[in-house]
């Protein structure tokens, strides 16, 4: 018998299971929700991974980019004792990320990007970066914690002070053959106009919200978009079948 779904830590809706590849041998499921973009790991699943897993986890992030994304609630449960989870902070060479635990040890929750930062997939913005995408959006959205950033004021998230960070094509290849030199295909595409790209992809989903309701969507503009939806865009050609 099918054991049930899982639900989500944060909308509590069932999240969807996929069996992958371990690094010493078997497999490993994770939960994805895509609608809260969050990961659940049963205790140290994510210590797990083989790198082919984490390619495969990129594509199916990928893939679910345009799914509407909801915001992470107050409170997060754990989906194995519902107790509440501990909001925490680890930290890795490329940067601090943020992470929900169980006090029961039954596993963590973290978002899309966190998990990026984890594994050292993005590498943080550099002062002229961030000065260009000031002049040309203002205001972005925090890669670890979804708080706006007014970067015409900061340079860093003033809620979990995170460092900006991007996911990075150059980032990504080297740390797959960090993890067990796994191919990437190389790509030309470099994310040199970071800020070009968020203007682009306010300007498209605008588009989309007054085509599907001109009357009544509302103009969300520049704080619809954030960097770790450009970073997916970006690396997704390293991993073009």
């Amino acid at each position: 018998m099918t054991a049930p779904a899982r639900r989500c830590p944060s909308c509590r809706e069932a999240m969807q299971v996929q069996r992958l590849p371990a690094q010493q041998r078997g497999d490993v499921e994770i939960d994805f929700c895509f609608d809260c973009q969050g990961l659940w790991f049963d205790h140290l699943e994510n210590l797990k991974l083989a790198p082919e897993a984490i390619v495969t986890m990129f594509k199916a992030m990928h893939a679910h980019r345009d799914t509407p994304h909801r915001p992470l609630a107050n409170r997060l449960s754990c989906p194995a004792c519902h107790g509440t989870l501990a909001q925490g902070f680890d930290l890795v060479k490329s940067g601090r990320y943020i992470t929900h635990r169980c006090a029961g040890r039954h596993g963590r929750f973290s978002s899309f990007s966190s998990f990026m930062i984890e594994k050292d997939f993005v590498r943080q913005l550099t002062q002229p970066e961030i000065a260009d995408i000031a002049a040309k959006v203002g205001v972005i959205h925090c890669s670890c914690c979804g708080a706006p950033v007014d970067l015409r004021k900061e340079d860093a998230c003033s809620h979990c002070r995170s460092a900006l960070s991007l996911l990075d094509p150059q980032a990504v290849e080297k740390a797959l053959q960090h993890y067990a030199h796994t191919p990437a295909r190389r790509t030309s595409h470099h994310p040199a106009e970071v800020a070009d790209a968020l203007v682009a992809m306010a300007r498209e989903r605008s588009r989309l919200q007054r085509d599907v309701s001109p009357l009544t969507a509302p103009v969300t503009g520049l704080l619809a978009v954030d960097l770790f939806a450009v970073g997916l865009n970006l690396v997704a050609g390293l991993f073009e079948s």
